[in-house]
């Protein structure tokens, strides 16, 4: 076993200790001291360094079933996280070794050794392998390629488009050939951000005014593609204005998630008939054998900064719940990253 001589006796990790009811509350979580422990065999222990917070952990804190198991009450919650080994036992891991894993909300964490992956501090900054180059960029690059179909020439629609993921679909959509590439966001200053740097064609601001009518202007021949970040009236803008066989990917609804009672639908999904539109669910834990291919395409694509990036980081683990009540208020933009 390998380890440095002065470990850390306690560290610092975010409880949920009641489920919230529409919008999560501070009273909701409890941020606890706790014992690190040494690792047993073929464990690490891992100093996290970057955190990653994001919208779909808001529905693991409700105990309905879902795709995945919700968090536990009064125990510590997970999230993506890049950290440093800084004690090993376990073969193939030595201390220094820098691992991508998914033991966040917390500082400190002691895990089996194969739920870790080595990543490369000289390849690219740490917190890429959180965002841009991890599984924010899979979903953007699974979503857009195999979900929703897309080919050469197709005009895509991306809701939240300044996000984290937004963002990644619209510049590889445009990096592919996409003939048209439209982006909504919540803000002038996100709108000027899709088109000056990361190369959309349009975008508009939603709360400026009617969402389909500013979505028939930037798109006067239709969308083929919708990559779906929102939910609510943007899916039934987007399917307004969807082409014969077009395909919409559902990857989040970011404006229904706190809500209490159940949004109405869509008004206009019979239009899916005369279209002959698809709409499909996205989730990335399918996806992960495109992890290889997309690396190997987008990494240089980064390196070159034909794709552009941005994160919000916020410091210190203290500040990792307002963190996360800011990406649901839209407050990122790229993404929202807790730097330790």
């Amino acid at each position: 076993m390998t380890d440095t001589p002065a470990l850390p006796a306690t560290g610092r990790e975010w409880h949920l200790v009641s489920r919230p009811v529409g919008w999560p509350k501070p009273e909701d979580f409890a941020l606890v001291e706790t014992e690190v422990k040494q690792p047993g065999p073929g464990q690490v222990l891992v100093r996290n360094e970057y955190l990653s917070v994001d919208p779909y952990m808001r529905g693991r804190m409700s105990a309905a079933k879902s795709y995945t198991a919700p968090f536990e009450l009064g125990k510590v919650m997970q999230g993506g996280a890049v950290g440093e080994v800084i004690a090993s036992n376990a073969e193939g891991f030595v201390v220094g070794d820098r691992v991508l894993h998914f033991f966040g909300w917390r500082d400190h964490a002691t895990f089996d050794a194969k739920s870790a992956v080595k990543v490369d501090p000289e390849a690219a900054p740490l917190s890429t392998y959180l965002g841009v180059l991890g599984m924010t960029g899979l979903t953007a690059y699974a979503g857009l390629l195999r979900t929703a179909s897309f080919k050469e020439g197709d005009t895509v629609f991306v809701s939240g488009a300044a996000g984290a993921v937004g963002s990644q679909v619209g510049q590889i959509a445009k990096l592919k050939g996409a003939s048209r590439v439209i982006g909504s966001a919540g803000s002038d200053e996100k709108v000027k951000l899709l088109v000056e740097e990361y190369g959309f064609d349009a975008a508009f601001n939603y709360k400026n005014g009617s969402l389909s009518e500013q979505l028939r202007e930037a798109a006067p021949d239709g969308i083929d593609v919708y990559f779906d970040n929102v939910g609510g009236d943007h899916l039934e803008a987007a399917i307004g204005s969807l082409n014969l066989h077009g395909r919409i990917a559902i990857c989040g609804m970011i404006s229904v998630y706190n809500n209490t009672e159940p949004a109405p639908g869509p008004k206009n999904l019979a239009r899916l008939i005369a279209t002959r539109g698809r709409i499909e669910g996205l989730l990335v834990g399918d996806h992960y054998d495109l992890q290889p291919q997309f690396v190997q395409e987008v990494g240089p694509w980064v390196a070159s900064g034909e794709l552009k990036y941005r994160e919000t980081v916020v410091e210190g683990i203290e500040n990792n719940l307002e963190a996360f009540l800011g990406v649901l208020r839209g407050e990122n933009t790229g993404k929202m990253i807790v730097k330790l």
